[in-house]
C-alpha cells in the first residue's frame, strides 16, 4: 500500500505551483496559422460554445499567477465578443483566485470578500471590462461555475463584479453546467472528484463550523510562500510518526495521510519553523492563525494514536463528502488518497462519472483544474465519447498556456459531426492543438 503513496516530486511541485508540463496527448507546437478563426462555423448560425478555465486572476499582481497573459486574454475575449457564431462562453472554474496568497497575508486585508473581488476586478480591469461588455450585449450566454480556487466566492459577490452573468452551483462550492442547446455536454471544473481539492464541510465541523475549504487550501498557501521565498532548504523538519499497529483501518489511513503531508513539506519547503503561527486566515469560517504543525497529523508516543488538529477524521469521511458533493460514482478512500496528485485519474473521472455510468447520457465532458490541455476520445460499449480539458492561462505553465475549447454542434445532415477543438493563443496567434468529433 505504501508504494501507492510515493508521489513523484516533479509532479507534486507542478501541482502546487500550477506549472504543469507534459502528460499531454495534444501537441502545443502543432500547426499555427494566423488565419485560423476558431469562432467561425462557416455559416450564419450562432451555435458555438467556448470554454475557458483556470485564469487564476488575483488581487495582488506582485504574486498573482496570471499577469503577463491578461492582455492576450482580453484580446481573445474581444474576438469572442465580435464572433457572430458564438452562442455561449463558459468560465469553467478558477476564473478568480482566493487561494494563491502567501501565508502571512490577510486575504481580505481586514475587510471582506466583497472588497477582495472588487480588488480583483480592478487589478484585472481589461479582462473584466470585456466580459461585462459581452454580458451586457446579451448576444452570448456567459456562464460562471466555480473551481477550487474560487469555490468560496458567493453568488452575490460574483454578481457584484460580473452583473447578470449566469451562475451554476449544485452542491456547495461546485457546479456542473449542461447547456440547454446541447444536452449531451457537461462542463465542470473537475475538483469534486479529488481528495485534496473537493469541498470538505465535514472534517472541521466541530472546530470551524461552516467551513468547507479542503486541505489543498492550506497547502496552496504554503506553496505560495515557498514560491515567494524561493526556498530550497526547509527551515524545519516534521516529527516522525510510526504506524499504529494496534489501530484500525482509520489509523492506517491516518498514517498514509501523514505521509502525503511529509512529501508535501519536502517538495514545497519554506524557511519558517513549523511551530510558527504563520498562516493567516479570517476566511471561510477560519479565524485563527495556524502553523504547519496544526495541519500535519501528530502522535504523542511512538506507535500510538495518530491524531490531527485541523481536518480531524478526514480519512474517515470521504464517502460522506462525495455524497454531499453530488459525486455519482464514488471512489474508495484508499484509491482517492493514493491518486490525489495523479492528474490522469482526474481526467479519467470523465469516463467514470459520465461515459461508463449507465445513469448518464453525456457524450462530451469538459474539465479544467489540471492545467493540462488535452482531448481524449473514449469508446464504451461501442459508443464514442469525448473528454476535453480546457487547460489554463497561467503565465508560467510549461508546454502550453492560453488554452480554450470550442464545441460546434452537428447539423441535421446525417454526415454532420459535433466538433470538439482545442486551441491556444500563445504569442497571440491561434494554434489548433487537437480536435475530435462524434455524432449523437
Amino acid at each position: 500500500m505504501k508504494a501507492l503513496f510515493r508521489i513523484s516530486e516533479v509532479i507534486f511541485v507542478l501541482f502546487f505551483l500550477f506549472t504543469l508540463t507534459a502528460c499531454n496527448n495534444s501537441d502545443p507546437t502543432g500547426p499555427s496559422n494566423p488565419g485560423i478563426n476558431p469562432f467561425s462555423n462557416g455559416g450564419t448560425e450562432r451555435n458555438m460554445i467556448v470554454v475557458l478555465s483556470d485564469m487564476h486572476l488575483g488581487a495582488d499582481l506582485t504574486y498573482s499567477q496570471c499577469v503577463n497573459n491578461r492582455g492576450s486574454l482580453a484580446k481573445l475575449l474581444q474576438q469572442i465578443k465580435a464572433a457572430p457564431n458564438v452562442k455561449e462562453l463558459v468560465f469553467a472554474g478558477d476564473l478568480i483566485d482566493e487561494w494563491w496568497v502567501p501565508c502571512d497575508v490577510n486575504t481580505y486585508q481586514g475587510s471582506n470578500q466583497s472588497n477582495l473581488v472588487q480588488r480583483i476586478a480592478a487589478a484585472n480591469s481589461e479582462v473584466f471590462t470585456v466580459i461585462n461588455q459581452i454580458i451586457q450585449e446579451n448576444k452570448i450566454i456567459v456562464t460562471f461555475l466555480p473551481g477550487n480556487h474560487d469555490m468560496g466566492i458567493t453568488a452575490a459577490n460574483v454578481n457584484l463584479i460580473l452583473p447578470g452573468i449566469n451562475q451554476v452551483h449544485d452542491a456547495q462550492g461546485v457546479g456542473t453546467y449542461n447547456p440547454a442547446s446541447m444536452p449531451v455536454l457537461a462542463i465542470e471544473h473537475g475538483n469534486r472528484y479529488n481528495f485534496i481539492t473537493a469541498p470538505d464541510p465535514i472534517s472541521n465541523i466541530d472546530s470551524v463550523p461552516g467551513s468547507f475549504y479542503p486541505t489543498a487550501y492550506f497547502s496552496t498557501r504554503i506553496a505560495t510562500t515557498h514560491a515567494i521565498q524561493n526556498c530550497t532548504i526547509p527551515g524545519d523538519t516534521l516529527p516522525v510518526i510510526t504506524p499504529n499497529t494496534g489501530g484500525n483501518q482509520s489509523q492506517t489511513l491516518a498514517y498514509y495521510y501523514w505521509q502525503t503531508w511529509v512529501e508535501t513539506i519536502e517538495v514545497i519547503p519554506i524557511t519558517n519553523r513549523f511551530s510558527e503561527k504563520i498562516i493567516v486566515t479570517n476566511i471561510n469560517g477560519f479565524t485563527k492563525t495556524y502553523s504547519v504543525n496544526d495541519l500535519v497529523p501528530f502522535q504523542l508516543i511512538p506507535g500510538g494514536f495518530i491524531d490531527m488538529n485541523l481536518f480531524r477524521g478526514v480519512q474517515d469521511n470521504w464517502e460522506a463528502r462525495q455524497t454531499m458533493n453530488l459525486v455519482a460514482v464514488h471512489t474508495p478512500i484508499a484509491q482517492a488518497l493514493a491518486n490525489q496528485f495523479n492528474f490522469n485519474c482526474i481526467d479519467s473521472q470523465a469516463h467514470t462519472q459520465y461515459f461508463s455510468n449507465p445513469s448518464s447520457t453525456k457524450r462530451i465532458v469538459v474539465f479544467g483544474h489540471t492545467h493540462i490541455a488535452k482531448i481524449i476520445p473514449f469508446t464504451y460499449n461501442g459508443v464514442k465519447s469525448i473528454y476535453a480539458n480546457s487547460g489554463t492561462w497561467l503565465d508560467n505553465n510549461p508546454g502550453s498556456t492560453m488554452n480554450f475549447v470550442v464545441i460546434t454542434p452537428q447539423s441535421a445532415e446525417a454526415s454532420s459531426q459535433t466538433l470538439v477543438k482545442l486551441y491556444n493563443f500563445m504569442n497571440e496567434v491561434v494554434t489548433k492543438m487537437d480536435e475530435n468529433s462524434l455524432r449523437y
